[in-house]
């Protein structure tokens, strides 16, 4: 087994051309050095350099050896700055999975700030069913998730991350705009845009019912981004998440806050049992400062 001790005293010698200039390098004695070549010339079977010489002159094998040497060696400083990257980046690679509503600004800005961070590191957003999202990340297909509540779910470490509360979004000029807050029984009779079936479309229906009043669903559109959208072509109004809406300034659309109040609740979620890398630990922080400059 080849001393590394000796290689390291070997490749000093070849660097600073002669085992005294070496000795001197490194504040060791000469015959340190030249006993430690000689064990490693005696491990390897063959001289290493010419002796006679005052100066450091490799043999033909020397020489051979040398290069292999430094191959090596250029090898272990690869490993040494992979490892250096894991220890201050994590693994380099991140799965994120998010709702749609985090997932054209907050999401994207904190992703812009990791990469400011950390250059190199690879992120892969995905905007599946809140189910879904659960689902990958109970069984590690993902490391953070962005969704809304769900229960049933085992194998997930889940937080809440976000709550806001929902708004009307109406056209600029629509007379409900002058309020500074609509109610369900303000709405009684007005042309409305339903969600997609879910839970918050079911608290916007029980929300209403409790007010004693009968929604009027003119028109129906799964995401935010399209009910704002119908809403700006006076299609009706729409009890939409905030977040998104306030996005679409380019829409001529009028946001108010909605009584009775409806909390919209957006969970964190990560797998369950095993350590978040660095990585995720950076993203995770990003986002919440993110979220933070919402309010």
């Amino acid at each position: 087994m080849i001393n590394p001790a000796h290689l390291d005293l070997f490749r000093a010698v070849l660097r600073h051309g002669g085992m005294t200039r070496a000795a001197a390098a490194l504040g060791v004695g000469q015959p340190h050095i030249s006993r430690a070549i000689a064990h490693l010339e005696a491990e390897l079977g063959f001289p290493l350099f010419v002796r006679g010489h005052g100066s450091a002159v490799p043999t033909r094998e020397g020489e051979a050896f040398a290069q292999e040497v430094e191959r090596t060696y250029a090898g272990l400083e690869h490993l040494g700055h992979a490892a250096r990257q894991i220890r201050e980046r994590g693994s380099g690679s991140l799965r994120v999975a998010c709702q749609p509503s985090l997932a054209s600004r907050l999401l994207p800005r904190a992703i812009r700030n990791l990469s400011a961070e950390c250059p190199g590191a690879r992120v892969s957003v995905h905007v599946p069913s809140p189910d879904t999202i659960w689902s990958w990340a109970a069984s590690g297909q993902c490391d953070i998730g962005l969704a809304r509540p769900r229960s049933g779910y085992t194998g997930v470490e889940a937080e809440r991350f976000l709550t806001v509360g929902a708004v009307c979004a109406m056209p600029r000029r629509h007379p409900l705009a002058g309020r500074r807050a609509v109610s369900a029984q303000d709405l009684a009779g007005e042309p409305l845009i339903s969600g997609g079936a879910g839970a918050f479309q079911t608290a916007i229906e029980e929300a209403f019912a409790r007010s004693g009043v009968e929604p009027r669903f003119a028109h129906m559109a799964q995401y935010t981004a399209a009910r704002c959208g119908l809403v700006a072509e006076g299609l009706g109004l729409a009890i939409v998440d905030p977040v998104p809406a306030r996005e679409l300034s380019g829409l001529p659309i009028a946001l108010r806050p909605f009584r009775p109040d409806l909390p919209i609740e957006t969970m964190l979620l990560q797998p369950a049992g095993k350590p978040p890398s660095r990585l995720a630990e950076r993203l995770v922080r990003l986002l919440e400062a993110e979220r933070d400059a919402l309010s």
